[in-house]
């Protein structure tokens, strides 16, 4: 999907849409990688919002520091279950990384948006778990969109 490292042009350019639409939100990442996605977020982000994006592996958030450095992200390492729990409620989550996402519905804010990025387009919700988790959540309204042919992500917000 992504080579492991980045989010593809047709995922920043969503998620830095519903960021823009946050102007004075505060934003998370899920799995910085080398900062492809939070350079889009960051560029995005409203004079008062906030952003804060967390990577698990220690030479990738260095890197991502490195890149990101002059902007407003704040480059967290470490499991997100760990670091974004204490920092949430968020308005808009980008899980570009990780898996396990049966807690990330607890990190946004009501009415707070998230995206999933890096599924196989067509594959059914039954036996999925990222699926699972996200679209039968009843705490989210949720949905599976095509971004390209070869790309799909869940976009779903968090019921009031």
């Amino acid at each position: 999907m992504t080579a492991g490292a980045y989010s593809i042009a047709e995922v920043q350019r969503l998620v830095a849409t519903l960021v823009a639409s946050k102007p004075d939100g505060r934003i998370a990442e899920i799995g910085t990688s080398y900062g492809d996605g939070a350079t889009a977020i960051a560029g995005a982000l409203g004079p008062a919002a906030t952003f804060v994006t967390v990577e698990l592996d220690p030479a990738r958030a260095a890197r991502a520091r490195e890149r990101l450095a002059g902007t407003r992200a704040e480059v967290l390492e470490g499991d997100w279950r760990d670091v974004l729990s204490e920092r949430g409620p968020f308005d808009v989550v980008f899980a570009d990384g990780g898996v396990a996402y049966d807690r990330v519905a607890e990190l946004l804010a009501p009415g707070g948006i998230l995206v999933k990025d890096d599924l196989t387009p067509g594959r059914a919700v039954e036996g999925d778990p990222t699926r699972e988790a996200l679209l039968r959540d009843p705490r989210l309204e949720a949905t599976e969109i095509m971004v390209t042919p070869e790309m799909a992500c869940i976009v779903a917000v968090r019921r009031a």
